[in-house]
C-alpha cells in the first residue's frame, strides 16, 4: 500500500524541515515571522497549540494547524488554554498558547495554576491598545497586559521588531521548557500593523 510523502516523513525529519525553513527564512528579506516564529517553536518540540482566532496571529495558526504531528486546540476562552498547558505539561508534551492582549485578562485567575504548581507555560500575545488603535475599549487593558502579567508572577518579554520577536521567542521557550517558568512575549500591535475593518 503506498503511503503519501507527508505521512512517510517521520517526526523527526519534519523537525528538521521546520528548523532548515526557519534558517531559509531568517536569511531572507522581508522577514517572514510567523513561518520562522513556527520553525523555532517547533524545533522547540512544541506539539500542542491552544488559540482563540486573532488576525495577528492567523499565520501561525494556520501553519500549527496544517501539521499533522501538533494537536490544535481552539478555545471559547483565553483561560482554557492555561488548562490545556498544565495537561499537555503532565502528558509530556510542550505546548504554546496564542492570544490577544484583551485576552490576558480572562486568564488571571486561572494563572495562578501556572504559578502556584510551576509547570512551563509559553504564551504569545499579539497587544491592542497601543499604536494607531481605533477601538477605545482595547487601550484599557492593552495598557495593563504586561503590568497584570507581571503581578501575577508571569515573567514577560517584549518583542518590536521580527527579529526581536524570533530571538524573544527562542529565550522564552528554553525559560520556559527547561527552568519551568510562565513566559508571555507580547508581540507590539505596530509590528503587526494598522488594524483595518
Amino acid at each position: 500500500m503506498a503511503v503519501s510523502g507527508k505521512r512517510a516523513m517521520g517526526r523527526g525529519a519534519r523537525a528538521r524541515k521546520a528548523r532548515g525553513s526557519a534558517r531559509k527564512t531568517l536569511a531572507s528579506e522581508p522577514l517572514d515571522w510567523p513561518q520562522a516564529l513556527y520553525g523555532a517553536l517547533r524545533s522547540a518540540d512544541v506539539r500542542q497549540m491552544a488559540f482563540v482566532p486573532d488576525a495577528g496571529h492567523s499565520k501561525l495558526i494556520e501553519l500549527f494547524t496544517a501539521d499533522p504531528d501538533v494537536i490544535s486546540n481552539v478555545l471559547t476562552t483565553e483561560e482554557e488554554g492555561i488548562a490545556i498547558a498544565a495537561g499537555a505539561w503532565l502528558g509530556g508534551m510542550r505546548s504554546v498558547l496564542l492570544m490577544q492582549s484583551s485576552g490576558v485578562g480572562n486568564c488571571i485567575n486561572m494563572l495562578s495554576l501556572a504559578t502556584i504548581s510551576r509547570f512551563p507555560l509559553l504564551m504569545l500575545v499579539t497587544m491592542r491598545g497601543e499604536w494607531a488603535e481605533f477601538n477605545p475599549w482595547q487601550v484599557p487593558m492593552g495598557r495593563a497586559t504586561e503590568p497584570a502579567l507581571n503581578a501575577i508572577g508571569v515573567r514577560t518579554f517584549r518583542a518590536e521588531t521580527p527579529q526581536d520577536l524570533l530571538d524573544m521567542a527562542s529565550s522564552a521557550a528554553t525559560l520556559a521548557y527547561e527552568a519551568d517558568q510562565q513566559v508571555a512575549v507580547l508581540i507590539s500591535q505596530r509590528m503587526l500593523g494598522r488594524k483595518k475593518w
